[in-house]
């Protein structure tokens, strides 16, 4: 990673901290319990990789500074909610995320349920409140309706539901691809086109190339999740590691072995490189984010 990248993206994480803060309810608001939980979920930590994507692809479509602050914290509110509900006994049962106690550790059960279904809410009344930054109504409900998809049954909670009914079986490579096209690629795709439609309009073609990228982005990051679960240690990861093998969970390094699940990482992170091709220069971050999604440790 360059220096300039790194700068800029500590400048996103920042001033996400920042802006999720802002749009969260005060921690001592009635319920106070609730909302001190829904800000031990979002705030203080993770690599905010669906952010940066949201802000990265914006620069394609020359899109405002106040739009994109509102979509990019909206999809990590999904994201964050997601994190939540999976952690829990009935899903999961995690006890470890991003270094500190999952929430219905650190809080109850109960508490942790109603922190992702709030956080999911708050994730549309964020976005919906970008039309007061100018946004034009229809390319704000076309956002809306992108996020809703990408959330729910046919993207990632339709995903999730695969991969518990999928624990103890043998998937082929085509099913566990599709599973993760869902659980984790449909918010990633969701991140980059939530960023392009921020500004002006792209041509349709510009969408595809988009398109093509967040596939492989959205798969490359599993696979490296995959690759990380067998490789990496808790205190690296801020997770349980070695989890999924011991759920008996099928994975890439499971269906692969882990060194084809290395090449296809890197041949993951080449096929968005080249989907970018169209867009030259401008494209810049979207590329250093892949290599950062294939790249990364933890």
């Amino acid at each position: 990673m360059t220096a300039a990248f790194q700068d800029w993206m500590k400048t996103i994480q920042a001033g996400m901290e920042h802006d999720m803060d802002r749009y969260l309810p005060g921690a001592d608001a009635v319920p106070a319990k609730l909302h001190e939980a829904m800000r031990y979920a979002l705030l203080g930590g993770g690599k905010r990789v669906r952010p940066l994507l949201v802000y990265a692809a914006g620069a394609l479509s020359g899109a405002d500074a106040a739009v994109l602050s509102r979509a990019a914290a909206a999809v990590e509110m999904i994201h964050a909610y997601s994190l939540v509900h999976d952690d829990m006994p009935c899903m999961d049962d995690d006890e470890l995320r991003r270094g500190k106690p999952t929430v219905h550790v650190a809080y109850d059960e109960a508490t942790a349920l109603l922190v992702g279904d709030a956080l999911q809410s708050q994730a549309f009344l964020t976005l919906s409140e970008a039309a007061a930054a100018g946004l034009p109504p229809a390319r704000l409900v076309a956002m809306l309706r992108l996020l809703a998809h990408a959330s729910g049954s046919a993207g990632m909670c339709g995903g999730q539901a695969i991969d518990l009914d999928s624990v103890g079986l043998s998937l082929t490579l085509e099913q566990l691809e599709r599973m993760h096209q869902l659980k984790t690629g449909a918010l990633l795709r969701a991140s980059v086109v939530l960023g392009a439609l921020a500004g002006k309009e792209l041509a349709d073609d510009e969408i595809a190339a988009l398109d093509d990228y967040a596939r492989a982005i959205g798969l490359a990051f599993q696979v490296v999740d995959d690759v990380l679960d067998a490789t990496a240690d808790s205190a690296t990861l801020g997770k349980t590691a070695g989890k999924d093998a011991a759920d008996n969970k099928p994975t890439y390094v499971s269906i692969l072995g882990l060194e084809p699940s290395r090449v296809l990482a890197e041949k993951l992170r080449l096929d968005a490189h080249a989907a970018l091709a169209p867009f030259g220069d401008k494209a810049l971050r979207l590329r250093e984010l892949a290599d950062l999604i294939v790249q990364r440790k933890a």
